[in-house]
């Protein structure tokens, strides 16, 4: 099975948080498959909040986007730590997230500014002695914003239900991170790095992927025509130096 990353995509906070809660589940069973076009939702749905990032409009739709993400075992494995682990396989969760305009740009703005996730509902399977276990987890991620970095992050875990040992590892990750911070550096980092790196590495401000072959020409016809121009504007200059 394709390894899995997490999408961090986390400028509202909600994938962040879905991918610490369930990236520490651990051990194996066999692999969940990932759902056809579940990475394409993803991009897509990244590519969506990059071009909110870079192009900075105030007027245009808010984030809506449908997206699944399946982690594998070895993924999962990574993120165990000393103070949490979990006896289960494979996950699967998707979530209908949505995230206002204004809300993306207030995060970028100067200043401290608080974002404040409205409850969402995730959608999991874990497998738990061979058997895709329902796990339902509602969370509200808060995040504080400076000069718009992403400074702190709480995963305001509502609820969670599903088999026993899930509902209680989950709340007690979730209660760790909050009141602890266990795993606060790396989402904040994680955060920082989607919105000042990744999104400027993958994309143009009016979102069209750098990797595209027709926006790369585009980029290059673009860079030519400022090169002609400049050019232009110092031949005369040269001349007259001479």
């Amino acid at each position: 099975m394709q390894h899995c990353r997490s999408p961090r995509t986390a400028a509202a906070g909600l994938i962040a948080a879905v991918g610490l809660v369930l990236g520490l589940v651990s051990t194996p069973v066999r692999a969940l498959d990932p759902d056809p076009g579940e990475e394409k939702a993803v991009k897509s749905c990244e590519r969506k909040l990059c071009t909110m990032v870079l192009g900075k409009l105030p007027a245009g739709p808010d984030l809506a986007c449908d997206i699944a993400k399946t982690w594998d075992r070895d993924t999962l494995k990574s993120g165990e730590s000393s103070s949490i682990s979990w006896g289960f396989g494979d996950a699967r969760c998707s979530v209908d997230l949505k995230l206002s305009r204004s809300a993306v740009l207030t995060a970028l703005s100067p200043g401290k500014n608080v974002v404040q996730v409205p409850e969402h509902e995730v959608q999991c399977v874990v497998e738990q002695d061979g058997v895709a276990k329902p796990v339902v987890v509602k969370l509200a991620p808060k995040l504080i914003f400076k000069n718009g970095k992403a400074d702190k992050i709480w995963i305001n875990l509502n609820d969670v239900n599903g088999p026993t040992g899930v509902k209680a590892t989950v709340s007690m990750a979730a209660e760790l991170e909050d009141k602890l911070g266990l795993f606060h550096r790396g989402m904040v980092k994680s955060v920082n790095k989607f919105l000042h790196k990744k999104c400027a590495d993958r994309y143009f401000a009016d979102g069209r992927p750098k990797d595209e072959p027709a926006a790369k020409k585009t980029a290059d016809k673009s860079a030519a025509k400022t090169t002609a121009k400049s050019q232009d504007k110092i031949a005369p200059l040269a001349a007259d130096a001479k």
